[in-house]
This record gives C-alpha cells, structure tokens and sequence, in this order.
C-alpha cells in the first residue's frame, strides 16, 4: 500500500491500510501536529472508511476543517497561508509571484473554501495524486524538478520534526517575488527580511478598500519592500480591499 514517497488506498483495502491513510493524510495537510480526539473528522472518516469518499474527497474535508482554518487561515499571514496551502495540498512550493497573487485574490474574492477547492480541483492535483494517492513532497521525487524547487521547498519543509503552525510569517515572500532561490547554507535557510530583502521594492494594486476616514478611491497602489510585503498584505485584508496584482518594481 506504500512506499517512502506515496501513500495510496487500494480498492481491496484493509482496516488496517485505511487507518494508516487516515494517519497520513492528517499528518501532511495538517502540517505534522498532535491531533487530539475531539479534533479528528470523525465523520469524512468513517466515509472513507465505507468508501463513500476517496482520498481527495478527505483530503478537501481535512484542509477545509476548523483545525485547519484556525492554525492557518485565522492565525498566518495571507502569504504564509497560500505557501503552507501549496506545500500541504499540492505538495510543492508556489512557482511564481503571479501564482502567489492569484491565490491571494481568490482567499479574499471568494473566501476561504474557494481557495481550498482551487487545489483540490486543479488538474494538477489529479496528475499528481489522483483520488486515492495522499499528497507528499514531490520536489524530492519527481524528475525533472529544479534546485530553486528544491530549496524553496526546504525553506518551507524542514523534515519530520517541523510543525507547520510553529511559524506564522512566510518563507518564501522575497523568493518568489524575485524569482531567486532560498539558500541553503549550514546555519538554515536565507530567508526573507534582511538584506537584498529591503533593497527590493514592490506594488501592490488594491482596488475596493474600505477605509474610516473620507478618502475614497476606487484603486490604491502600496510600494513597499520585500520584507514588508506581509504586513501590508494583512493590513490590506483588514480594510477589505481586494489584490488585484503583486509586482516588481524594476
């Protein structure tokens, strides 16, 4: 039923092989926590025990859960999210600055479950997973996948004793806005918020904002730099203004 990279559910399954299924479809969508037993999904599981449901079909339960949304769409940042939400549904960090923007806008446009479904749904996700295969890092596996792929990935998956939920800001806000790679170096990860960081700048284009105040217009830009992205990102959600695009400034 498994191998070191794949955990697949078999249609002459046992107990036994749903349950470890189960286990390890908590343990990459939840980002390697300590699921208590009033937090499992008692229910998406006793359906993919029956097979009501595949293993997509529980892994969308699983990433649309409470437990999900409160660790990582209510307490993250908006960029923290959308990189936790490749990492754990798609197995992979996000590509590019444009993929990144795009995702924000659906979380804000069209709210939360959208955003969830976007992954599940993808044609992506079927190639990769199809409906009974559990999402797994596949930087590590796949041919063809490039060291920048690698390392961003590293920067976000630091192995089996890393929980998701321990870390709050993103990890790869300035390397993916500047299609560089998060370097590998023997003290961890150059990560963004120092250096280069501060001499990139970026603008963000917002349009809809509601603000208490008598300013009224009906498209914002924000320049800001690399390692302050984030944080006006989250302002930007507070006063319900919708990201039309993230970029550059050269």
């Amino acid at each position: 039923m498994a191998t070191m990279t794949q955990t697949e559910l078999w249609s002459n399954r046992s107990a036994e092989d749903v349950q470890a299924v189960i286990r390890a479809v908590y343990k990459q969508v939840l980002g390697n926590p300590h699921v208590m037993e009033s937090e499992r999904l008692t229910s998406a599981e006793s359906q993919l025990c029956d097979g009501s449901i595949s293993v997509r079909e529980f892994v969308r339960a699983v990433a649309k859960s409470a437990f999900y949304s409160s660790r990582y769409f209510q307490k993250c940042a908006p960029y923290r999210f959308v990189e936790l939400n490749f990492m754990h549904i798609l197995g992979r960090p996000p590509a590019t600055q444009a993929e990144v923007s795009a995702h924000i806008v659906r979380c804000v446009a069209e709210g939360y479950d959208a955003e969830i479904d976007s992954y599940v749904d993808s044609d992506e996700y079927q190639a990769a997973f199809g409906e009974n295969i559990v999402p797994y890092n596949r930087s590590k596996t796949e041919n063809g996948q490039n060291q920048i792929t690698y390392n961003r990935m590293f920067a976000i998956d630091r192995g089996p004793a890393q929980v998701s939920s321990s870390v709050k800001s993103s990890k790869l806000v300035y390397a993916v806005a500047t299609n560089s790679s998060s370097k590998i170096s023997a003290s961890g990860v150059n990560l963004s918020g120092s250096g280069q960081a501060n001499k990139k700048m970026f603008k963000i284009v917002v349009t809809g904002a509601k603000f208490t105040g008598p300013r009224r217009v009906s498209t914002t830009e924000y320049i800001v730099p690399g390692d302050r992205m984030t944080p006006q990102i989250q302002r930007i959600n507070r006063t319900s203004g919708k990201i039309v695009s993230i970029t550059e400034i050269v």
